[in-house]
């Protein structure tokens, strides 16, 4: 089993800033890409931002300048910084992980439960 915690999110003012953390657990033999998609209400999910396994990284262009998004591959957790945060991201934010759970079997996406993040303006 693989489970994917997210923590960090909350209810911050426009202008502020979070920081969320994902951390895999269980049986894990490696990670890949790891990377935060969000969801809005009535919306569909979108990419936020993505870092592979050689810490190239790739943001979506509302975000570009404001998040960064980083991981500690001895902790297997993933982070995403947010800053100079706006009311339209608001969203539910999720964490993705790309990983073997062997060195034999094959890739696999695995998600987070999802956590808040509600910026008032």
């Amino acid at each position: 089993q693989v489970q994917l915690v997210e923590s960090g999110g909350g209810l911050v003012q426009a202008g502020g800033s979070l920081r969320l953390s994902c951390a895999a657990s269980g049986s894990i033999f490696s990670i890949n890409a790891m990377g935060w998609y969000r969801q809005a209400p009535g919306k569909q999910r979108e990419l936020v931002a993505a870092i592979t396994g050689g810490d190239s990284t790739n943001y979506a262009d509302s975000v570009k300048g404001r998040f960064t998004i980083s991981r500690d591959n001895a902790k297997n957790t993933v982070y995403l910084q947010m800053n100079s945060l706006k009311p339209e991201d608001t969203a539910v934010y999720y964490c993705n992980c790309q990983l073997h759970r062997t060195a034999w079997s094959p890739r696999y996406d695995y998600w987070g439960q999802g956590t808040q993040v509600t910026v008032s303006s």
